[in-house]
C-alpha cells in the first residue's frame, strides 16, 4: 500500500519551496508514495506541472495566524478524508497548520521544515516554533545556518533536527541556436560580459538595486551588461534606480521566466545580493551551470558559496564591495572559468535533485519504520 504524504505550506507560485515540492512530485517513487498539497493560495504555470505528476493542490485561502480556527477546520476536514501517513509542513504558516492539525488528528508522523532565514525572527516566534516542534518527529533544516538557528535559538533538540540541503535539477540542454537567437534578441554583443541575477523583484529581500548600484560603480567598463530575470513589486524601483544612475543602457530585464535554463547560458558571472536567504536555490542553479557566484554572506548562501573557491562572499547592503568582487571576475577570464568549474563540481556533489530526493526518501522510510516498530 502506498504511503500518503500531505504537504502543507503557504502560497504555491514560483518560489523555492514549491520548486522543491515539485521535485518530490516528479521523482519520489510513485509506486511507493501518494502526495497531496494544502496551500493558502496557488498561481502560475507550476500548478500544471503538479497536475501532470498527479498531485492535487488544495487552496484554502489566507491563514491568519496561530488562532485561525476556521482554517484549521478546513485542514482537519482534508486530513479526515485523505488519512495521511505523514504530514510535512514547510514555511512558518505551513508548519503551524501541520503541527496543530496533525496533533489534533493523531497523524502518525509530523515533519516540520524550516525554510527561511530566521535571523530577524522574534523570541516569541522562536518559542512558538519550539512549542510546535514538540509534536513533530523530525525538524528539517535546509542549510547549516537554519540548523544552527533551530539548535541554538529555537532550542530544538539535536536528535530531532535533520539537515537536508535543497536540491536543483540538472539544467536542460540549451542549443547554440537558442543562445545565438537570444543574444541577438537582447542585443548582446560577442565581446560583452554578462552578469546575471534571477529572482523575485522584492527589493527589501533580494536587493537588486544593490547590484544596479554596483554596476554604476563599474560603468567605465563598456563591455558589461546586467541581465535580470524575474518580476515583482519593485520592478519600477529597479528601473528608476538604473535611470537615476545613468546606466539604463547596461540593464537587460526579461521579466519572469519559468524556464531559466537559456538565461543562465547567457551569463558569465552570477550575482545575488539578498539581505536574507533561507537557502539560495538560484546560487546552486548558477553553480550547476558552471558560473562563478558573487553572493552576500547571509543564510544558506554562506554555506553554498565557498569564498575564493567557487566565487566570492560579501557583506550585505554594500554595493562598493559587490562592485570590487565583480570587477575581479570581469577582468580575469581564467579565474571566472576556474571558479565556475569548482562551483559546478561542488553543486554536483552537494545540491542536485537526486541527492535531495534520496535524503527525503530516506527520512520518510526511517520515520515509517520507527513508527511501525513502536506499534
Amino acid at each position: 500500500m502506498k504511503l500518503k504524504i500531505l504537504h502543507i505550506q503557504e502560497t504555491i507560485a514560483s518560489g523555492g519551496v514549491e520548486k522543491l515540492r515539485l521535485l518530490l512530485a516528479k521523482y519520489l517513487d510513485k509506486n511507493r508514495y501518494e502526495q497531496k498539497i494544502i496551500c493558502t493560495h496557488k498561481a502560475g504555470i507550476i500548478i500544471e506541472d503538479f497536475a501532470k505528476e498527479g498531485v492535487e493542490i488544495i487552496s484554502i485561502g489566507s491563514f491568519n495566524g496561530v488562532f485561525d480556527i476556521k482554517q484549521y477546520r478546513k485542514v482537519i476536514d482534508i486530513i479526515n478524508e485523505y488519512k495521511p501517513d505523514i504530514i510535512h509542513g514547510a514555511v512558518f504558516e505551513g508548519v503551524i497548520m501541520a503541527c496543530v492539525c496533525g496533533f489534533i488528528k493523531k497523524v502518525p508522523i509530523i515533519i516540520a521544515e524550516e525554510t527561511s532565514d530566521p535571523q530577524n525572527r522574534s523570541k516569541k516566534a522562536s518559542f512558538l516554533l519550539w512549542l510546535l516542534c514538540l509534536v513533530a518527529q523530525k525538524v528539517v533544516a535546509i542549510s547549516p545556518g537554519t540548523e544552527e538557528y533551530l539548535r541554538k535559538i529555537a532550542k530544538i533538540p539535536q536528535k530531532k533536527i535533520q539537515l537536508i540541503n535543497n536540491g536543483v535539477e540538472y539544467p536542460r540542454i540549451v542549443t547554440s541556436d537558442e543562445i545565438d537567437l537570444a543574444r541577438k534578441k537582447l542585443n548582446i554583443m560577442p565581446n560583452e560580459i554578462i552578469v546575471g541575477s534571477v529572482g523575485r523583484l522584492h527589493d527589501d529581500v533580494k536587493k537588486f538595486t544593490d547590484i544596479v548600484k554596483a554596476f554604476s560603480i563599474l560603468k567605465d567598463y563598456s563591455n558589461i551588461k546586467l541581465l535580470i530575470v524575474g518580476d515583482g513589486p519593485d520592478k519600477q524601483t529597479i528601473i528608476q534606480t538604473a535611470e537615476e544612475l545613468g546606466i539604463s543602457d547596461k540593464i537587460i530585464m526579461v521579466g519572469y521566466q519559468y524556464d531559466t535554463a537559456l538565461y543562465y547560458k547567457l551569463m558569465d558571472i552570477y550575482c545575488i545580493a539578498s539581505q536574507h536567504e533561507g537557502f539560495g536555490l538560484v546560487a546552486a542553479e548558477a553553480m550547476l551551470n558552471g558560473l562563478p557566484v558573487v553572493a552576500t554572506a547571509v543564510g544558506g548562501l554562506k554555506s553554498i558559496v565557498i569564498d575564493g573557491e567557487t566565487g566570492f562572499l560579501v557583506l550585505p547592503n554594500n554595493p562598493e564591495i559587490l562592485a570590487e568582487k565583480l570587477e575581479i571576475l570581469i577582468k580575469d577570464l581564467e579565474l571566472r572559468l576556474a571558479l565556475g568549474e569548482n562551483g559546478k563540481k561542488r553543486a554536483m556533489n552537494e545540491y542536485t535533485a537526486d541527492i535531495y530526493i534520496s535524503k527525503i526518501n530516506e527520512l520518510y522510510q526511517n520515520l515509517i519504520e520507527t513508527h511501525h516498530a513502536k506499534r
